[in-house]
């Protein structure tokens, strides 16, 4: 349960924030490329330097990835930021970071920022984990007496005490997360900003980072900004919510009411994801298997019907021959309650520097009516483990349709799974 703040001293403050992004060509390679290229541009001439065929309209568009945002964060609170991929909220963090700077707008902080936006943060892969934490601990301002201190909580907590004294490099992506998370928490910031990231560790830590989380805002007042597509986690940990959406704040209040507004801007009218520029959720994601596209072919929505299979399409690329990529969809409920994982499905064997194309389909005829997402996990299947190769940070939307007059209906709180009829095996009389 989630504690509530009692003091209201604001310890971040934003106003106007603006970020603009430039798209298109960023330079031509040489000055004088970029001089003729400018020249032509200014006499409203064609580009000498624009390869045949490109779009050269899209030359010096602008995107906004944060419109005009009013912030006020207070002390102790836990803050749930929320809103569909690319509505702009690790841009927010990433401006409260300081790893980037607004295009217009003011923030005032009041106190110091620990950040962990991506799996290994701050972190150098040289260095062992130990070096690590005091090298973070530098970072924030504390001496090394400070981090003396706090060594032991932090070793204990991440629970990665056998490879302290190893290079993170060698380190999993789970490895990484507890021990990055573990000196975020543990280590003098007054705020605590954090990405997603606890979706790469198990189910039983993430648990004790929450637990974590909500006794550093609710017993040490410590505010904990919190950026989550899992609503279970929002609802588990935070006190007030905002929902982001095309760079803008469309809801800032109740926890409960900011989840129902984001699952309305759900848009199951989708049908293509280009997933060259997706974040992904591990550091080794999409490095020798990457995951290009994604559509449900021939659908100009991805509205299903409990009697039509979902045909999903998937582009991907390999720079290293694989014998044993398996894939496998992690079904989710609009509002992030888990449903259920697909069976894995081998994608066969691949060649280097190949390109393919796979269609899968599933059957929805179990699911009741309501709007879904997935995510796409790849695998490499070994004798003694699984190494996941592509985990796009992207969920996928689709609506299941009931067209079967004979499945009654019945509330949500039964769940999101339609059993088929029991079966009677025999029948006597007595």
């Amino acid at each position: 349960m989630a504690l509530q703040s009692t003091a209201r001293e604001p310890v971040i403050q934003v106003t106007g924030l603006k970020k603009q992004y430039r798209l298109g060509q960023i330079g031509g390679g040489t000055l004088t490329a970029d001089l003729q290229s400018w020249w032509a541009r200014k006499r409203g001439k064609e580009d000498p330097n624009v390869k045949i065929g490109t779009d050269t309209r899209l030359f010096g568009q602008t995107f906004m990835a944060l419109n005009g945002v009013d912030l006020t964060v207070y002390k102790g609170e836990a803050l749930g930021i929320i809103g569909r991929n690319g509505a702009g909220k690790s841009t927010l963090l990433k401006l409260l970071s300081r790893i980037t700077a607004p295009t217009e707008g003011e923030i005032r902080l009041k106190g110091r920022i620990a950040s962990m936006l991506e799996v290994g943060t701050g972190f150098n892969n040289e260095m062992t984990g130990r070096e690590n934490i005091y090298m973070n601990g530098t970072i924030l301002g504390m001496t090394r007496a400070e981090v003396d201190a706090k060594l032991d909580q932090i070793i204990e907590f991440s629970e990665c005490g056998d490879f302290i004294d190893t290079p993170v490099k060698r380190y999993s992506s789970g490895m990484f997360v507890k021990l990055a998370f573990a000196v975020a928490a543990h280590l003098d910031s007054e705020i605590m900003v954090m990405d997603e990231v606890l979706a790469v560790g198990d189910m039983k830590f993430q648990q004790k980072c929450l637990g974590k989380m909500s006794d550093v805002a609710g017993q040490e007042g410590r505010t904990v900004l919190y950026v989550s597509h899992n609503m279970s986690t929002i609802r588990q940990l935070c006190t007030r919510c905002i929902v982001l959406n095309q760079g803008k704040v469309i809801f800032d209040g109740n926890v409960e009411d900011a989840i129902a507004i984001y699952m309305d801007t759900t848009d199951v009218n989708v049908t293509h994801y280009d997933l060259r520029d997706s974040g992904r959720l591990t550091q080794n994601s999409g490095v020798r298997f990457f995951l290009e596209e994604l559509n449900f072919p021939g659908k100009e929505s991805s509205v299903f019907r409990t009697t039509e299979p979902v045909r999903v399409e998937l582009k991907w690329h390999v720079s290293e021959p694989f014998s044993g990529v398996n894939l496998k969809f992690n079904l989710h409920f609009r509002d992030s309650s888990p449903v259920g994982i697909t069976h894995p499905v081998d994608l066969g064997p691949c060649e280097p520097g190949r390109t393919y194309t796979t269609t899968v389909t599933f059957d929805p005829a179990l699911l009741g009516e309501g709007q879904y997402h997935f995510f796409v996990d790849v695998f490499e299947k070994t004798l003694a483990s699984s190494v996941c190769l592509d985990k796009p940070n992207q969920e996928f939307a689709f609506e299941v349709v009931n067209t079967d007059l004979t499945i009654p209906e019945w509330s949500a709180g039964w769940g999101r799974i339609h059993f088929p009829p029991l079966a009677i095996e025999s029948r006597q009389e007595l």
